[in-house]
């Protein structure tokens, strides 16, 4: 598509400063969110230029396009903007560590705890006096099955 070459340039520029962008699928929108005085559609039209290069990876869901540069991109566009090798993509760098490694809590209380399933069996069958839990309780319990008249269109007649 033809575009202006400094909005070619900007595109650019922005893709290999942040390492990856992003588009609403919307054709008709005056402008990019990221990029000021460049179309969406140029932007668009672009990155599809430069993937079917193969220099970005595109995904697409929720109707916005999603696209990454690839190494061989990243090697395109620091010819085409003229860049240093030291100079490279935001997704590349590492992130500096601010906080220091988080310390493992320690256990609470000396003795230890029962086993998984002694302990889960007990829970089951504890409660209070005259209690309300049952183990005969739930489908199959019982082997005395009462088979009642139906109700509806079960019902005898």
């Amino acid at each position: 598509m033809l575009m202006p070459k400094k909005t070619r340039i900007a595109i650019f520029e922005h893709l290999f400063k942040e390492g990856v962008m992003v588009a609403k699928k919307d054709y008709n929108a005056p402008k990019h969110p990221e990029l000021e005085n460049v179309r969406n559609l140029h932007v668009i039209k672009a990155l599809q230029s430069l993937k079917s290069k193969g220099y970005v990876n595109e995904q697409f869901a929720w109707r916005h396009y999603y696209w990454y540069l690839t190494n061989e991109g990243i090697q395109y566009l620091r010819d085409f903007l003229h860049l240093p090798p030291e100079i490279v993509p935001s997704t590349l760098k590492r992130q500096a560590r601010t906080e220091a490694a988080r310390p493992r809590p320690s256990k609470m209380g000396g003795e230890p705890r029962a086993q998984g399933a002694a302990d889960r069996e007990a829970y089951r069958r504890a409660g209070p006096p005259g209690g309300d839990k049952k183990a005969d309780v739930g489908a199959g319990a019982q082997t005395d099955f009462q088979f009642r008249g139906g109700f509806g269109r079960g019902k005898p007649q």
